[in-house]
């Protein structure tokens, strides 16, 4: 049957850019998710976005930096990784009749229309800030861009990122392994599958070896497959694509999806190049401490990072000739500005991330800190007779609430009823008639209700309020 582009277009406003996502987000592979489908191991093509959260928010226009933790963010990126993945192959581990419905809504021509209509949309949101947040270079010089790829080599290795050194230190210890995995795992072959879409075409006579050198690094990630599979064994995860996908971080996905944005728009070509040196040197640094974390944590001591053969600091001078020599005859003094741009702006959210899940794991690490927290500020908002913005939820049985972040800091207290409260797979907490907890701004979470109905209300709590506790 022939594609009616008229019915999929309807009901688009061409002034309005943010009814585009809104159709693309209501795909019924990314609804809202539900009570058994907290994990998806057997559905590569299950991805929940909560797409009713898009009534109030706004995507046709640049996010602020201030918001690149925020739901904003966390949506955008789900969204994004979604549009980007459509153009992948993923298959089942096994046949059934929720990956069959959901792949044909995955694949189809409605999604692939909407995917190329939203893209630019929320690339447009996501991507701006780096223009604002990015140090320039100062200098065209090739010497230059040298010197500041080496002396961040020098950097990355010298200082462990935060999130390794807290999973290290966390109580849970399995737990905390386990959430890094699953962080890894969703840039990790993304940022592969960029690389393989980069190789793709033909301009060896303008810039020689390149492509080659872009297939080798996908290939030796596809041969490391059963390395990367033996980790998920040990942390007790499945292989299929996104089944965790409630579970990763806003940020994990933007490292991807950089990746894949400066990969899918040719044009940008000189910023990819930037982006995948700046991902080399990150594994050359990160390799170790991942191994470290996965071998405390998970009790494996993996050699997938030593298979990955990330960069050495005597390479580096030689890579960065052989990347941005050729591009020079194109585009002038130009490449190297461009190049530097995709460096700088895939540190920006590699330290953005190493945020992120340092904040995150502290917070899941410390559930009973928070119980305590919230009890305190419940109440201190009580005996001073405080006023504070309240939403309170009525939810039956079953009512999943998909994993989302808070733009402020919130208490959940539970009215009556019973509910699971979860931000990891390692287990679940219960919460009960009276119990309360604590969750900062930008934490990853997600609910489940247990019993009949749950109510249950939110408190929001100011900053300085916060502070206090």
């Amino acid at each position: 049957m022939p594609l009616d582009h008229s019915e999929i277009l309807a009901g688009l406003d061409p002034d309005d850019s943010n009814s585009i996502v809104k159709a693309f987000a209501a795909n019924s592979a990314f609804r809202a998710a539900e009570w058994e489908e907290l994990t998806t191991e057997d559905n590569p093509y299950r991805r929940p976005v909560r797409p009713d959260d898009l009534a109030w928010l706004n995507y046709s226009k640049p996010m602020p930096a201030a918001k690149a933790l925020k739901l904003s963010a966390l949506l955008g990126h789900r969204m994004l990784r979604n549009v980007y993945d459509s153009g992948l192959l993923y298959l089942p581990p096994t046949a059934g009749t929720a990956p069959e419905t959901d792949g044909a809504a995955f694949y189809n021509d409605r999604n692939r229309m909407l995917s190329a209509l939203a893209a630019p949309v929320l690339e447009q949101h996501l991507f701006t800030l780096l223009d604002g947040e990015r140090k320039p270079l100062g200098s065209s010089d090739l010497t230059h861009l040298k010197r500041e790829v080496r002396e961040h080599h020098q950097q990355r290795l010298a200082e462990p990122g935060r999130a390794f050194t807290t999973a290290l230190g966390t109580k849970d210890r399995k737990a905390a392994a386990t959430f890094v995995m699953l962080q890894l795992s969703a840039f990790l072959p993304a940022a592969r599958a960029a690389t393989g879409r980069a190789a793709l075409g033909e301009y060896d006579a303008t810039h020689p070896g390149v492509r080659t050198l872009l297939l080798d690094d996908y290939r030796t990630w596809a041969g490391q497959h059963e390395e990367y599979r033996a980790l998920l064994d040990a942390a007790e995860l499945k292989p299929t694509a996104a089944a965790y996908w409630q579970l990763y971080l806003g940020t994990s996905l933007a490292r991807g999806n950089h990746l894949h944005w400066l990969s899918h728009n040719r044009e940008k070509y000189p910023e990819f190049l930037g982006a995948m040196l700046h991902h080399k040197i990150e594994e050359a640094a990160d390799g170790p401490r991942f191994a470290e974390v996965f071998e405390d944590g998970l009790g494996l001591r993996t050699g997938l990072f030593d298979g990955l053969g990330a960069v050495r600091e005597s390479d580096l001078d030689a890579l960065v000739d052989r990347l941005v020599l050729p591009l020079k005859a194109l585009y002038g003094d130009q490449a190297v500005d461009r190049f530097h741009q995709g460096f700088a702006d895939a540190r920006w959210f590699a330290q953005l991330w190493d945020e992120d899940l340092t904040e995150q794991l502290l917070w899941a690490d410390s559930i009973e800190l928070h119980q305590r927290k919230a009890e305190a500020l419940s109440k201190h908002i009580d005996d001073n007779r405080i006023e504070v913005d309240l939403d309170t939820f009525v939810e039956s049985n079953e009512e999943t609430s998909t994993t989302h972040v808070h733009n402020e800091h919130r208490l959940v207290m539970v009215e009556r009823g019973q509910m699971h409260f979860w931000n990891n797979t390692t287990h679940k907490i219960e919460f009960n008639e009276g119990d309360k907890v604590l969750i900062p701004v930008s934490r990853l979470h997600g609910s489940t209700v247990l019993s009949g109905e749950c109510t249950y209300h939110q408190p929001i709590i100011p900053e300085e309020m916060y502070q206090q506790f």
